[in-house]
Protein backbone atom coordinates (compact mmCIF):
# COMPACT_ATOMS: atom_id res chain seq x y z
CA UNK A 1 0.00 0.00 0.00
CA UNK A 2 1.41 3.36 -1.05
CA UNK A 3 0.05 6.87 -0.31
CA UNK A 4 0.66 10.23 -1.84
CA UNK A 5 -0.22 13.94 -0.83
CA UNK A 6 -1.91 16.56 -2.28
CA UNK A 7 -1.04 20.14 -0.62
CA UNK A 8 -4.20 22.81 -0.92
CA UNK A 9 -3.64 26.20 0.38
CA UNK A 10 -7.40 26.85 1.33
CA UNK A 11 -6.97 30.47 2.23
CA UNK A 12 -9.23 32.80 -0.22
CA UNK A 13 -7.96 35.98 1.03
CA UNK A 14 -4.95 36.05 3.10
CA UNK A 15 -4.48 39.60 3.83
CA UNK A 16 -7.79 38.85 5.56
CA UNK A 17 -6.87 36.19 7.46
CA UNK A 18 -3.77 38.06 8.35
CA UNK A 19 -5.56 40.72 10.25
CA UNK A 20 -7.60 38.18 11.73
CA UNK A 21 -4.67 36.56 13.14
CA UNK A 22 -3.39 39.79 14.26
CA UNK A 23 -6.20 40.79 15.93
CA UNK A 24 -5.76 39.28 20.03
CA UNK A 25 -2.91 40.08 22.20
CA UNK A 26 0.49 39.02 21.83
CA UNK A 27 2.80 38.67 18.62
CA UNK A 28 0.83 36.75 15.57
CA UNK A 29 2.44 33.23 14.45
CA UNK A 30 2.71 34.12 10.95
CA UNK A 31 1.90 30.17 10.28
CA UNK A 32 -1.40 31.15 11.57
CA UNK A 33 -2.62 32.85 7.89
CA UNK A 34 -2.34 29.37 6.22
CA UNK A 35 -4.41 26.51 6.51
CA UNK A 36 -3.41 23.49 4.68
CA UNK A 37 -5.53 20.48 3.95
CA UNK A 38 -4.03 16.84 3.46
CA UNK A 39 -5.37 14.42 1.17
CA UNK A 40 -4.06 10.54 1.05
CA UNK A 41 -4.31 9.05 -2.47
CA UNK A 42 -3.77 5.29 -1.23
CA UNK A 43 -3.66 2.94 -4.12
CA UNK A 44 -3.25 -0.79 -4.38
CA UNK A 45 -0.24 -1.33 -7.36
CA UNK A 46 -1.70 -4.52 -9.63
CA UNK A 47 1.08 -6.69 -10.92
CA UNK A 48 1.64 -4.61 -14.04
CA UNK A 49 2.00 -1.41 -12.18
CA UNK A 50 4.68 0.78 -10.31
CA UNK A 51 4.61 4.57 -9.43
CA UNK A 52 5.95 6.66 -11.74
CA UNK A 53 9.79 6.21 -11.60
CA UNK A 54 10.37 10.12 -12.63
CA UNK A 55 11.09 11.62 -9.76
CA UNK A 56 13.63 9.15 -9.11
CA UNK A 57 16.23 10.00 -12.34
CA UNK A 58 18.33 12.46 -11.92
CA UNK A 59 17.72 15.85 -14.18
CA UNK A 60 20.25 14.89 -16.60
CA UNK A 61 18.56 11.79 -17.17
CA UNK A 62 15.25 13.46 -18.17
CA UNK A 63 13.99 14.81 -21.54
CA UNK A 64 14.77 18.25 -23.14
CA UNK A 65 13.28 21.08 -22.75
CA UNK A 66 10.74 22.34 -23.43
CA UNK A 67 9.20 19.05 -23.33
CA UNK A 68 6.05 18.09 -24.90
CA UNK A 69 2.49 18.94 -22.97
CA UNK A 70 2.04 14.79 -23.21
CA UNK A 71 4.88 14.22 -21.17
CA UNK A 72 3.45 13.13 -17.63
CA UNK A 73 5.54 14.46 -14.62
CA UNK A 74 3.51 14.38 -11.92
CA UNK A 75 4.59 12.38 -8.67
CA UNK A 76 1.76 10.59 -8.30
CA UNK A 77 1.06 8.88 -12.09
CA UNK A 78 0.92 5.51 -11.75
CA UNK A 79 3.24 3.50 -14.57
CA UNK A 80 1.26 0.39 -16.34
CA UNK A 81 2.66 -2.02 -18.29
CA UNK A 82 0.53 -2.75 -20.99
CA UNK A 83 2.09 -5.71 -23.06
CA UNK A 84 5.55 -5.95 -24.77
CA UNK A 85 5.48 -4.53 -28.72
CA UNK A 86 8.76 -5.66 -29.85
CA UNK A 87 11.04 -8.87 -28.96
CA UNK A 88 15.14 -8.08 -29.52
CA UNK A 89 18.08 -9.87 -30.22
CA UNK A 90 19.52 -7.50 -27.38
CA UNK A 91 16.37 -5.29 -25.91
CA UNK A 92 13.04 -5.88 -25.71
CA UNK A 93 10.13 -2.85 -26.07
CA UNK A 94 7.15 -2.40 -24.01
CA UNK A 95 4.00 -0.57 -24.37
CA UNK A 96 3.70 1.62 -20.74
CA UNK A 97 1.15 3.84 -19.90
CA UNK A 98 1.69 6.72 -17.28
CA UNK A 99 -1.49 8.03 -16.11
CA UNK A 100 -2.30 10.09 -13.38
CA UNK A 101 -6.10 10.97 -11.76
CA UNK A 102 -7.58 14.14 -11.51
CA UNK A 103 -6.31 16.08 -8.06
CA UNK A 104 -7.83 18.83 -7.22
CA UNK A 105 -7.95 21.44 -9.62
CA UNK A 106 -5.81 19.66 -11.70
CA UNK A 107 -6.90 17.38 -14.17
CA UNK A 108 -5.98 13.15 -15.35
CA UNK A 109 -3.47 13.54 -17.78
CA UNK A 110 -1.67 10.14 -19.55
CA UNK A 111 0.32 9.06 -22.35
CA UNK A 112 1.44 5.94 -23.79
CA UNK A 113 5.62 5.52 -23.76
CA UNK A 114 7.71 2.84 -25.17
CA UNK A 115 9.80 1.37 -22.65
CA UNK A 116 13.02 -0.01 -24.49
CA UNK A 117 14.76 -2.34 -21.63
CA UNK A 118 18.31 -3.68 -22.57
CA UNK A 119 19.69 -7.26 -21.43
CA UNK A 120 22.73 -7.90 -19.92
CA UNK A 121 25.60 -9.75 -22.08
CA UNK A 122 24.73 -13.39 -20.93
CA UNK A 123 21.12 -12.91 -21.76
CA UNK A 124 21.63 -11.71 -25.21
CA UNK A 125 21.29 -13.82 -28.31
CA UNK A 126 23.17 -10.88 -30.30
CA UNK A 127 26.17 -9.05 -29.16
CA UNK A 128 26.78 -6.07 -31.32
CA UNK A 129 29.60 -5.41 -32.77
CA UNK A 130 32.50 -3.33 -31.29
CA UNK A 131 33.52 -1.77 -33.94
CA UNK A 132 30.21 0.28 -33.40
CA UNK A 133 31.68 1.56 -29.92
CA UNK A 134 35.39 2.58 -31.44
CA UNK A 135 36.57 6.32 -30.50
CA UNK A 136 34.10 5.77 -27.27
CA UNK A 137 35.68 6.00 -23.62
CA UNK A 138 34.23 5.19 -20.48
CA UNK A 139 35.01 7.72 -17.80
CA UNK A 140 35.09 5.07 -14.66
CA UNK A 141 38.28 2.97 -15.12
CA UNK A 142 37.05 0.52 -12.12
CA UNK A 143 33.85 -0.10 -14.70
CA UNK A 144 36.09 -0.53 -17.80
CA UNK A 145 37.90 -2.96 -16.12
CA UNK A 146 35.02 -4.80 -14.85
CA UNK A 147 33.36 -4.94 -18.26
CA UNK A 148 36.69 -6.21 -19.57
CA UNK A 149 36.90 -8.84 -17.31
CA UNK A 150 32.95 -9.63 -17.69
CA UNK A 151 32.35 -9.29 -14.31
CA UNK A 152 28.32 -9.30 -13.04
CA UNK A 153 28.85 -5.80 -12.65
CA UNK A 154 30.81 -5.15 -15.95
CA UNK A 155 27.70 -7.03 -17.94
CA UNK A 156 25.55 -4.55 -16.09
CA UNK A 157 27.60 -1.72 -16.89
CA UNK A 158 27.79 -2.56 -21.28
CA UNK A 159 23.80 -3.04 -20.93
CA UNK A 160 23.69 0.53 -19.32
CA UNK A 161 25.69 1.76 -21.63
CA UNK A 162 23.77 0.92 -24.73
CA UNK A 163 20.96 2.09 -22.94
CA UNK A 164 23.09 5.67 -22.30
CA UNK A 165 24.28 5.61 -25.49
CA UNK A 166 20.39 5.76 -27.26
CA UNK A 167 19.62 8.52 -25.13
CA UNK A 168 22.23 10.58 -25.38
CA UNK A 169 21.60 10.06 -29.69
CA UNK A 170 18.15 10.73 -29.13
CA UNK A 171 18.93 13.83 -27.14
CA UNK A 172 21.18 15.09 -29.89
CA UNK A 173 18.97 14.10 -32.66
CA UNK A 174 15.87 15.56 -31.06
CA UNK A 175 17.66 18.90 -30.73
CA UNK A 176 18.55 19.16 -34.08
CA UNK A 177 15.28 18.42 -35.85
CA UNK A 178 16.45 14.85 -36.98
CA UNK A 179 12.94 12.35 -37.05
CA UNK A 180 13.40 10.61 -33.92
CA UNK A 181 11.19 9.30 -30.54
CA UNK A 182 11.24 12.01 -27.91
CA UNK A 183 13.39 10.53 -25.23
CA UNK A 184 11.56 10.90 -22.23
CA UNK A 185 13.60 9.37 -19.51
CA UNK A 186 16.62 7.00 -19.02
CA UNK A 187 17.33 5.03 -15.89
CA UNK A 188 19.87 1.99 -15.64
CA UNK A 189 18.87 -0.39 -18.63
CA UNK A 190 15.35 1.31 -19.39
CA UNK A 191 15.20 4.09 -21.88
CA UNK A 192 11.53 5.50 -21.88
CA UNK A 193 10.77 7.16 -25.23
CA UNK A 194 7.53 8.49 -27.18
CA UNK A 195 5.33 5.81 -28.69
CA UNK A 196 4.95 6.07 -32.25
CA UNK A 197 1.33 5.07 -33.35
CA UNK A 198 -0.48 4.51 -36.15
CA UNK A 199 -3.27 7.21 -35.39
CA UNK A 200 -5.55 4.44 -34.86
CA UNK A 201 -4.12 3.24 -31.20
CA UNK A 202 -1.86 0.44 -32.75
CA UNK A 203 2.21 1.08 -33.10
CA UNK A 204 3.00 2.43 -36.79
CA UNK A 205 4.49 -0.28 -39.35
CA UNK A 206 8.20 -0.06 -40.27
CA UNK A 207 8.62 1.27 -43.44
CA UNK A 208 9.21 -1.86 -45.09
CA UNK A 209 5.36 -3.24 -44.43
CA UNK A 210 4.51 -0.41 -46.23
CA UNK A 211 3.35 0.46 -50.46
CA UNK A 212 3.16 4.14 -50.42
CA UNK A 213 2.16 5.65 -53.23
CA UNK A 214 4.24 7.11 -55.77
CA UNK A 215 3.81 10.68 -54.18
CA UNK A 216 3.99 9.50 -50.90
CA UNK A 217 7.51 7.67 -51.54
CA UNK A 218 9.10 10.69 -52.69
CA UNK A 219 7.56 12.57 -49.62
CA UNK A 220 9.13 9.58 -47.64
CA UNK A 221 12.45 9.72 -49.17
CA UNK A 222 12.67 13.85 -48.55
CA UNK A 223 12.04 13.04 -45.02
CA UNK A 224 14.29 10.45 -45.16
CA UNK A 225 17.57 12.63 -47.00
CA UNK A 226 16.71 15.75 -44.54
CA UNK A 227 17.08 13.23 -41.46
CA UNK A 228 20.49 11.46 -42.49
CA UNK A 229 21.81 14.82 -43.73
CA UNK A 230 21.07 16.38 -39.96
CA UNK A 231 22.97 13.07 -38.47
CA UNK A 232 25.72 13.91 -40.91
CA UNK A 233 25.91 17.50 -39.90
CA UNK A 234 26.06 16.40 -36.58
CA UNK A 235 28.84 14.44 -37.39
CA UNK A 236 27.51 10.90 -37.24
CA UNK A 237 25.87 7.89 -38.86
CA UNK A 238 22.80 6.31 -37.95
CA UNK A 239 25.09 3.03 -38.80
CA UNK A 240 22.59 0.45 -38.93
CA UNK A 241 19.96 1.78 -40.81
CA UNK A 242 17.91 -0.15 -42.75
CA UNK A 243 13.50 0.40 -43.59
CA UNK A 244 13.14 -2.06 -40.12
CA UNK A 245 14.64 0.76 -38.38
CA UNK A 246 12.20 3.25 -40.00
CA UNK A 247 8.62 3.90 -38.90
CA UNK A 248 5.97 5.01 -41.33
CA UNK A 249 3.23 7.23 -39.24
CA UNK A 250 1.27 8.13 -41.97
CA UNK A 251 2.88 10.84 -43.85
CA UNK A 252 5.92 11.26 -41.60
CA UNK A 253 8.73 8.57 -40.99
CA UNK A 254 10.45 8.60 -38.20
CA UNK A 255 14.09 6.97 -37.44
CA UNK A 256 14.37 4.15 -33.82
CA UNK A 257 16.67 2.12 -33.06
CA UNK A 258 19.93 4.12 -32.57
CA UNK A 259 22.21 2.99 -30.02
CA UNK A 260 25.17 2.04 -32.44
CA UNK A 261 24.80 5.78 -34.14
CA UNK A 262 28.32 6.16 -35.40
CA UNK A 263 30.89 9.07 -35.42
CA UNK A 264 31.95 9.16 -39.22
CA UNK A 265 35.22 11.03 -38.33
CA UNK A 266 36.08 9.45 -35.18
CA UNK A 267 35.46 5.80 -35.63
CA UNK A 268 38.23 4.73 -38.60
CA UNK A 269 34.89 2.59 -40.12
CA UNK A 270 32.63 5.67 -40.27
CA UNK A 271 32.64 6.16 -43.70
CA UNK A 272 32.01 2.16 -44.13
CA UNK A 273 28.83 2.31 -41.93
CA UNK A 274 27.42 5.69 -43.62
CA UNK A 275 28.51 3.98 -47.10
CA UNK A 276 26.15 1.05 -45.63
CA UNK A 277 22.85 3.59 -45.04
CA UNK A 278 23.17 5.24 -48.00
CA UNK A 279 23.37 1.37 -50.09
CA UNK A 280 20.20 -0.22 -47.56
CA UNK A 281 17.78 3.20 -47.98
CA UNK A 282 18.88 3.71 -51.74
CA UNK A 283 17.97 -0.17 -52.69
CA UNK A 284 14.91 -0.41 -51.06
CA UNK A 285 13.72 2.91 -52.33
CA UNK A 286 14.60 1.93 -55.53
CA UNK A 287 12.95 -0.78 -55.27
CA UNK A 288 9.31 0.67 -54.77
CA UNK A 289 10.00 2.61 -57.61
CA UNK A 290 11.87 5.82 -56.89
CA UNK A 291 15.38 5.65 -58.42
CA UNK A 292 17.74 6.59 -55.62
CA UNK A 293 21.67 6.49 -56.46
CA UNK A 294 23.22 5.68 -53.02
CA UNK A 295 26.64 7.08 -54.41
CA UNK A 296 24.67 10.81 -54.66
CA UNK A 297 22.88 9.89 -51.60
CA UNK A 298 26.64 9.03 -49.66
CA UNK A 299 28.25 12.17 -51.74
CA UNK A 300 25.31 14.53 -50.87
CA UNK A 301 26.16 13.54 -46.63
CA UNK A 302 29.49 13.86 -46.83
CA UNK A 303 29.23 17.90 -47.92
CA UNK A 304 27.30 17.91 -44.44
CA UNK A 305 30.40 16.50 -42.67
CA UNK A 306 33.59 18.45 -44.11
Amino acid sequence: MSSEYELIDTSSDLDSRWADSTSGEGEPDPADAYVFEFHSIDEELGPDQRWTTWPDVERGCRGPEPRPSWVVTEQAAIDTELGILKTGKEADVFLLERAVEAIGDSPAKSSLLAAKRYRTEEHRSFHRSTAYAEGRRTRNSRDSRAMAKKTAHGRSVAAGQWAYAEWDALNRLWKAGVPVPYPVQVDGTELLMEFIDDGEGGAAPRLAQVRPTKELLGRYFEQLRDGMRELARAGLAHGDLSPYNVLAQGERIVMIDLPQVVDIVGNPKGMDFLMRDCHNMAGWFTNRGLEVDEQELFADLLAMVF
